[in-house]
């Protein structure tokens, strides 16, 4: 008998099914949706009023990174002063405020304060503007939306991207250093504004249909779509996931060490405003899961103590090794923990049974893990997982509120996902033609992933994520290559030589990847820890082959079939390309940009010869 999870109380899976004579299945929670809130800073303000000496939010500052902390009560009243200055310069609904800072206090105040003076907030990816070199995604964004604001916390670190836009009649503003020989207002002026009864009636003419954000997603082509999130939306999304798991009015105040970016929907919509709904406490963790970086977050949680934690597979893997190696740390991660959850990719069950001995050691329980599926139309979570399962992979079931369609895609037992909901964006802004093509007939939107049930039989067991319909292909034999499984099958397999890779062989006669190398990994496997040699030679030294080259055979050995076979591997000494469209702006791989892109290295690949590894 395996170790019991740690007591939670979740929602109960309780779903009504429709089968349809075309082999369509519609799903849906039978509980209700409960009712939500107005808009995002009603919970604000809520808050406000019932903890005011609670800390809200909390980051390191200064020369010696002590922790700035901010209570709901000042949060309040700095936002309401922030309100009165947008206000009194004419923001509102044709203004928006684009932010092109990582995480921060000021980032968190503007945007609620952008909310309640109804100027939608346009957060945008720092790398648009800090690692590309044209900068052209962030002049699209800019043009395309027209900020009458734009926010930085540094104008040092931002000035080159700065000097890139068109500034003639935008206010720029900055926290810590003024951008160079550039006009713009300090952070504190606006924050000393005296707030008037004009915040209050701006609040009060909030509607749900208010567009309390744009936020930004990379198509096909890799230029960004500005993603109309509703206030409705965003609220009806917290309602959702707070009824995921129930919370007693006994439990401790929520307490979160947050890194994921708040300009992309899963941090910025689930885990930041997700955790204001509950009054919990953000501490915001510069920290990211990147070779040197991850240090930040380690460092932080030797002081912190949450009670969740979430991250993605890389960031679990990095934990992992420092938990199992550090019992100090070990004690105070698990002391409060009582949920694990993990995005953006499958966890493998390798990690997931590492971090479960762990928890089994420091609190005699295993602790559950969640995970969501959803995207930046759907606010963002439109599924999830539950319940406590001994299975990775799993996307769960619909949220009270969510319709979802499944589609047979002609594969056995494999479905196209689409949805209808509350949740569900209104559409793209300025793109009519792509909004019109998001919707299939009934008005479900096409978001392009696909799924298949854990057991057809017993839907309520949940469904599995199986890949971007529209990155699948066919090879010359007619065979079907479902990419997003093997892509990530493949990663796993050869683990820990592979960060991600891109799967080729499209009218081919076999699958081949164009692999992206985790440096860091093939360093310590080549015994090159002073990393003296060059890339290129270190990726054709022979410990790196023979671990990658071991690690797809065992997958192809355990296989059926071409299509989930690796024949040729070309590893990659150029990372994935901002500028190239390479990478989406929820920093996944974009499969389609990346072969256009790199067609010469799909032809040598294929042809064979020096620096490809054949398996």
């Amino acid at each position: 008998m395996r170790v019991p999870f740690r007591s939670i109380e979740f929602l109960s899976r309780d779903v009504k099914v429709e089968r349809r004579a075309d082999g369509t299945v519609v799903l849906e929670s039978n509980h209700k949706l409960k009712p939500y809130s107005t808009h995002i800073p009603a919970l604000l303000a809520r808050w406000a009023a019932e903890a005011p000496e609670r800390v809200w939010l909390a980051q390191r500052r200064g020369p010696d990174r002590e922790w700035l902390k901010v209570t709901y009560a000042d949060a309040k009243r700095q936002v309401d002063a922030v309100t009165q200055a947008l206000l009194d310069r004419g923001f509102g609904p044709d203004r928006p405020v684009m932010i092109l800072s990582s995480n921060s206090i000021e980032f968190a105040l503007l945007t609620m304060a952008a909310m309640q003076a109804r100027a939608p907030v346009a957060p945008v990816s720092p790398a648009y503007s800090v690692m590309s070199q044209d900068h052209a995604k962030l002049k699209y964004v800019f043009d395309l939306i027209k900020p009458g604001l734009v926010f930085v916390q540094n104008g040092e670190i931002y000035a080159r991207a700065l000097a890139a836009l068109d500034l003639e009649g935008v206010l720029l503003v900055h926290v810590d250093k003024p951008p160079p020989r550039m006009q713009s207002l300090p952070w504190s002026e606006l924050v000393a504004a005296k707030a008037t009864d004009a915040v209050a009636k701006s609040v009060a003419a909030i509607e749900p249909g208010t567009v309390g954000k744009f936020l930004f997603t990379s198509g096909s082509t890799g230029m960004p779509k500005a993603v109309i999130n509703t206030q409705e939306m965003m609220c009806a999304n917290v309602a959702m996931m707070s009824m995921a798991r129930v919370r007693k009015p006994e439990d401790p105040a929520p307490v979160m060490l947050d890194w994921l970016p708040w300009n992309h929907t899963m941090g910025g919509n689930a885990t930041f405003q997700g955790n204001l709904a509950e009054g919990g406490t953000t501490w915001i963790d510069d920290g990211k899961p990147l070779p040197g970086l991850f240090d930040e977050t380690l460092r932080n949680l030797r002081e912190i103590s949450p009670t969740s934690f979430s991250n993605v597979p890389a960031g679990y893997a990095m934990l992992a090794t420092a938990l199992e190696t550090d019992e100090g740390l070990a004690r105070r991660f698990f002391r409060s923990i009582n949920v694990l959850s993990y995005g953006g990719a499958t966890l493998s069950n390798d990690l997931y049974e590492r971090m479960e001995t762990l928890a089994v050691k420091h609190t005699g329980y295993r602790i559950p893990f969640t995970t969501g599926w959803g995207s930046t139309e759907t606010a963002p979570t439109a599924t999830s997982v539950h319940w406590a399962s001994d299975r990775v992979g799993l996307i769960g079931l619909p949220y009270p509120g969510v319709r979802l369609k499944l589609v047979p895609t002609g594969e056995d037992g494999r479905y196209e996902l689409r949805l209808r909901s509350v949740i569900v964006t209104p559409g793209y802004f300025k793109q009519p033609s792509l909004t019109a093509a998001m919707f299939d007939e009934e008005g479900f939107y096409k978001i392009g992933d696909a799924g298949r049930f854990v057991d057809s039989a017993d839907p309520s067991q949940g469904l599995i994520f199986d890949g971007r319909v529209v990155e699948d292909f066919k090879l010359s034999s007619g065979t079907f290559v479902l990419v997003g499984t093997l892509r990530t099958t493949a990663i796993a397999a050869a683990t820990p030589v592979l960060q991600d890779a891109v799967i080729c062989g499209h009218d081919r006669a076999y699958v081949g990847l164009l692999g992206f190398p985790n440096i860091a990994a093939c360093r310590k496997l080549a015994g090159d820890s002073e990393a003296r040699l060059p890339v290129a030679d270190l990726l054709a030294h022979p410990t790196v082959v023979a671990a990658l080259r071991d690690g797809l055979a065992g997958m192809n050995a355990g296989s059926k079939g071409s299509s989930l076979q690796v024949r040729r591997v070309l590893l990659m000494t150029e990372p994935p390309s901002i500028d190239g469209q390479e990478i989406t702006d929820k920093g996944y791989i974009n499969q389609r940009a990346t072969l256009e892109r790199r067609k010469a290295q799909v032809e040598r690949l294929y042809a064979g010869g020096e620096g490809v590894i054949e398996i």
